[in-house]
């Protein structure tokens, strides 16, 4: 096989229309009732969000609160890990559990290693499972891995689930990696070794694809991914196995890292592969701060797709990142007692506004840019700057509508948002 990837096709080949962007063909899968890829009523399915769980499985009320907690900030699928007995067991309980709770989040079940025989041994937690995620390079080694690979694809089949395989860095194929090296050594001119880790990924996936073809696992039941922790790497891989298949495709770096540096990194290697069309499910895996929040890495994937113009799933607030005609921290205040509540109030407003989602809020600081982006919003305020009138003008669809003065500008502020929602919105 050539191991020099083909370029990347143009966007009229092989590409659906997805508004002013091409998306990679890729055959639809059902995951519970969400659909990863392929098309919906003609139109490319939208890019899920998903994310995992950092409980310990086994621990039925906290791994419950923790997919209770990331399915209320926005997350459509939730993977928890099931390493052993007590876990499989556990599973079906929180389904039921998350069910009466009024939680109808599709659960996915990470296995590595024994993942054929917790499956054959728990059937209610292969039942409970809307998805099994498996491993090629530690499902199984040596002469075991057929069989075992086999077991789980068999289960699959027989319990009408949705598989994820999904090729690490961290965990390569060995075998395979040192049958493409060994080829590579033999050529006139040899690769670098860097570029047979990647081919390897690639072929680990497809070619286990492939392999779950065979048992009898349709595409439609077949999700790739093939993750690293370097953002070049993962550009460049994920764009070939995209260029060589139509599965559906699992995007995110394996650890991402902690804070600014992993939203960043994520942010990046996505933002470059969902503009190219190619990716339809997401998850940005960041490491929490000790007893952190989980929610960020879902709020954070979201907000990537939206600010991409991808999908809507918040109210957005622009504000102006400040400077010295601002050295009041007045907008800096509003703008962020608006987006927590925008935030807080999101669960209620989904319900009794539809569409408020699409709402955009402007909290400006100075007359400078000011009006102009509030014009630009559906309803923005331009707050005095050092020296400028104490004066707030609001601006409503495009005009200005009114102007807001003394201490209560900002209560004011909320209560016109909170008015225009109501008219705008209501169902």
């Amino acid at each position: 096989m050539d191991l020099i990837p083909p370029p990347c096709r143009e966007a009229a080949d092989g590409f659906a229309t997805f508004g002013p962007h091409a998306r990679h063909a890729s055959v639809g899968v059902k995951v519970g009732h969400v659909q990863v890829g392929g098309m919906i009523a003609g139109h490319p399915a939208p890019i899920v969000v998903q994310s995992m769980t950092n409980t310990d499985t086994a621990d039925i009320d906290g791994t419950v609160v923790q997919v209770a907690a990331l399915a209320r900030a926005g997350s459509e699928i939730v993977r928890i890990t099931v390493d052993r007995d007590e876990a499989a067991a556990a599973v079906p309980h929180i389904r039921d559990k998350l069910a009466r709770r009024g939680v109808n989040v599709p659960l996915v079940g990470d296995f590595h290693y024994i993942g054929h025989t917790l499956l054959t041994d728990h059937p209610a937690c292969a039942e409970a499972l809307d998805k099994y995620r498996i491993n090629p390079g530690n499902v199984g080694f040596r002469e075991k891995k057929d069989r075992q690979f086999g077991a789980i694809v068999e289960l699959a089949i027989r319990h009408g689930k949705a598989v994820r395989i999904g090729a690490n860095w961290g965990s390569l194929d060995q075998e395979l990696l040192t049958t493409l090296m060994d080829e590579n050594a033999k050529n006139a001119a040899p690769l670098e070794a860097r570029a047979i880790l990647r081919e390897a990924m690639v072929q680990s996936a497809l070619l286990s694809a492939e392999r779950a073809e065979q048992i009898g696992l349709g595409a439609d039941r077949i999700i790739l991914s093939a993750k690293v922790s370097a953002v070049q790497d993962l550009i460049t891989i994920c764009r070939m196995v995209a260029d060589r298949s139509r599965y559906a495709l699992h995007l995110g770096l394996t650890e991402a890292g902690m804070g600014s540096k992993g939203i960043v990194a994520s942010s990046a290697a996505l933002g470059i592969l969902l503009q190219e069309g190619i990716g339809d499910t997401i998850r940005f895996s960041l490491t929490p701060e000790p007893g952190g929040d989980r929610t960020l890495e879902v709020k954070a994937a979201q907000e990537l797709l939206q600010t991409m113009g991808f999908r809507t799933f918040v109210p957005l607030v622009a504000a102006c990142p400040g400077c010295g005609r601002t050295t009041s921290t007045v907008f800096q205040e509003l703008a962020r007692d608006i987006q927590n509540w925008i935030s807080t109030s999101m669960p209620e407003w989904k319900t009794r506004y539809p569409g408020v989602e699409t709402l955009n809020v402007a909290v400006m600081g100075c007359i400078v840019n000011g009006p102009g982006e509030s014009k630009h919003a559906d309803i923005g305020i331009s707050l005095p700057g050092t020296g400028e009138t104490p004066a707030a003008p609001v601006f409503i669809d495009g005009k200005k509508a009114l102007t807001l003065r003394g201490t209560a500008i900002a209560s004011d502020f909320k209560a016109l948002v909170a008015d225009y929602i109501e008219k705008r919105f209501s169902a």
